[in-house]
């Protein structure tokens, strides 16, 4: 069954971020699919709970540099 979350980034802001953290996500295994919205400032990840939790995708998201707020 697959899960769709989308968690506030806020210190997204370019294409950069956008790349470095879809790179960061994509390939993990029990994701389906991550997307950054830059103009949002957050990322829609959908993925397989019984593989992979949020807290997994908070810390591949803060692995690259970036600030989740809890």
């Amino acid at each position: 069954m697959q899960t769709t979350d989308t968690i506030s980034v806020p210190e997204i802001h370019c294409d950069h971020c956008k790349t470095s953290i879809e790179g960061a996500l994509n390939p993990l295994d029990g994701i389906t699919e991550a997307t950054v919205d830059v103009q949002d400032a957050s990322v829609t990840v959908t993925f397989d709970p019984a593989l992979i939790d949020r807290r997994a995708l908070v810390g591949a998201i803060e692995d690259q540099g970036y600030e989740v707020p809890s």
